[in-house]
């Protein structure tokens, strides 16, 4: 995933201000609260568990909207799909006045640029420290052992995207939701939990997450689960090696 950096009180002399000024300002203290936007045909069941993780690993309220196309100002027409970006715009009007986060979910494919290269195909993007942030189903299909499977990554880029509106950075940490993909969506395959040092930089930031069951396996225990039963491919037939997304 990638997120778009938002800093503009990045000196001490400003963190001191933003910190004598904290008492004043009534977005301190407001409880978080998560809404989801489905944006088009996305599936009811992928929006439920998306709703679920995030309200598991947050703690929050997590409410859905009601579902709204997609806007046209954000498609491109050259590659037939949707700037990522012109949709956190789009979003962060759409964020009602009791809500701290948005998250747009959509089945269509979007992009954003990234580098040098105008146009990159991603599963999620979010501004860093923030309130919008925006994910897909479309390449969380790649190499997907199945529906359930799908639906389960999608809810783990759910959490990193926000985990990016919440100010975190990639983690190093294998296996952290808030892993680098690395433009492959398998790399979602082997996280499972927001891990210590991340949700210690959230606590550090006044967001403490609650000890909960999470709503997907552990990879390991996944794995025992497919040798019990004889095994099963990684990819789909016909697939070539090394097609994972870019995010």
């Amino acid at each position: 995933m990638i997120c778009i950096r938002r800093r503009f009180l990045a000196t001490g002399a400003a963190s001191f201000l933003g910190a004598l000024l904290a008492p004043f300002n009534v977005h301190a203290a407001r409880p978080e609260r998560i809404y989801i936007q489905p944006l088009g045909g996305i599936a009811k069941r992928r929006v439920r568990l998306v709703q679920s993780a995030l309200a598991t690993l947050f703690g929050c309220d997590v409410r859905v909207l009601r579902r709204r196309r997609l806007p046209r100002s954000a498609w491109y027409k050259p590659r037939r799909r949707y700037r990522a970006e012109k949709l956190l715009a789009y979003l962060e009007k759409q964020l009602p006045r009791d809500g701290t986060r948005i998250l747009g979910l959509t089945d269509r494919d979007i992009s954003t640029t990234n580098g040098d290269i105008p146009d990159w195909g991603v599963l999620g993007l979010a501004n860093l420290d923030a309130t919008a942030c925006v994910i897909s189903s479309y390449r969380a299909k790649r190499r997907s052992r199945g529906r359930r499977h799908t639906d389960e990554r999608l809810a783990k880029v759910a959490v990193h995207e926000i985990g990016h509106t919440l100010g975190l950075e990639h983690c190093p940490t294998v296996g952290c939701l808030m892993e680098d993909a690395r433009g492959k969506v398998v790399t979602t395959d082997r996280e499972y939990d927001i891990c210590h040092k991340c949700r210690a930089e959230l606590k550090r930031r006044g967001h403490r997450l609650p000890k909960a069951k999470m709503p997907w396996p552990k990879p390991a225990a996944r794995k025992a689960r497919r040798r019990r039963r004889g095994g099963a491919r990684t990819s789909r037939p016909g697939r070539p090696r090394g097609s994972g997304s870019r995010r």
